[in-house]
């Protein structure tokens, strides 16, 4: 039995930062609700200039689904389309 060591590598690698990029999509997304949550709250005690949010729910968005399709396309090479 030969070990293609290189391969291993590339792989354990790949795989660390694939998991690293979606651990932090999943946080900034995290991140991006608590501060539109923080906006609504401004706005609605009345601090003049405060943003609606809708910035912030749609950077969320964005990384919460950058997340689902990592995670799918995961799914689907493991079940081997």
């Amino acid at each position: 039995m030969n070990i293609k060591w290189s391969a291993l590598a590339q792989t354990a690698g790949l795989s660390f930062g694939i998991t690293v990029a979606v651990v932090a999509a999943f946080a900034l997304g995290m991140l991006a609700l608590s501060r539109r949550e923080a906006a609504q709250d401004a706005v609605r005690s009345g601090i003049p200039g405060a943003g609606s949010g809708n910035l912030a729910l749609a950077c969320a968005a964005l990384c919460f689904s950058a997340c689902a399709s990592v995670v799918f396309y995961g799914i689907t090479m493991i079940a081997g389309h």
